[in-house]
């Protein structure tokens, strides 16, 4: 039962598909009802969560327009009167050597995948703190710890999750929010779809993943399950790389 998140609420951004996608699915199927954060609202997910016996509320929006942040934070609540668990799960990438980098692109990535990241979370936070605890998941990347190539502004941003992870979860500990992290490793997600084109870059990659293949959406399911439930109350301020040991490498 320690796993169960029934009567919890979990916001998720980025919820459409792929990542955040699969990671709703499983927040529905341990118990939790769903509000979903996407540029065009939940796609499918929305009667996915349904069929499982779970209320769904979507709410379309672009979190490139980072200044409404604060307004989504109080739509989140409002859809079913608390929020007990926030994903912030959706982000982009630019793919461009560092020295062609426009200034456009660095800040596009910011804006979505940290401003908004960072003020949405302050303020469901605040009403965490009202309820008297909560979970809050970021969902970062191996690229938080290392340099990556191609991707400076993606790295940067995801450097600043993982340091807001930490900072938070010692800020907010002793209101029993606990703030920790996933990292993904290489995902067959739409978000790699180019870079899967590179075949020279893929054989690259799968020499680096003990476990010999890149992950799959569905292999967050249980992760997100554990750092949103009370099995893990004692978790605070970590970083849960699903990698296939790639970090390890």
């Amino acid at each position: 039962m320690d796993f169960s998140l029934t009567g919890k609420v979990a916001v998720v951004t980025g919820v459409s598909r792929g990542l955040g996608r699969a990671m709703t699915l499983a927040l529905a199927q341990a118990g939790a009802d769903i509000v979903g954060v996407g540029l065009h609202g939940m796609g499918s997910t929305k009667a996915e969560v349904e069929a499982l016996g779970r209320r769904a509320v979507e709410l379309p929006h672009d979190l490139a327009d980072s200044d409404a942040a604060p307004d989504l934070a109080r739509r989140c609540i409002d859809a079913f009167g608390r929020v007990d668990i926030l994903v912030n799960n959706a982000g982009i990438i630019r793919l461009t050597a560092a020295q062609d980098h426009s200034a456009e692109d660095f800040d596009a990535v910011m804006d979505v995948n940290l401003r908004s990241l960072f003020l949405l979370t302050r303020d469901i936070a605040r009403q965490m703190m009202d309820l008297g605890g909560g979970k809050i998941i970021n969902v970062c990347s191996v690229q938080s710890v290392r340099g990556g190539s191609g991707d400076a502004a993606y790295v940067a941003s995801k450097h600043a999750v993982l340091g807001l992870t930490r900072a938070w979860s010692n800020e907010w500990a002793k209101y029993h929010i606990n703030v920790n992290a996933i990292a993904p490793g290489y995902m067959v997600t739409d978000n790699t779809a180019n870079l899967r084109k590179d075949k020279a870059a893929v054989a690259q990659i799968d020499g680096q993943i003990p476990m010999g293949r890149w992950g799959r959406p569905e292999d967050l399911m249980g992760p997100v399950v554990f750092l949103a439930s009370s099995a893990s109350d004692y978790v605070s301020g970590h970083m849960l790389a699903v990698d296939g040991g790639y970090l390890n490498w």
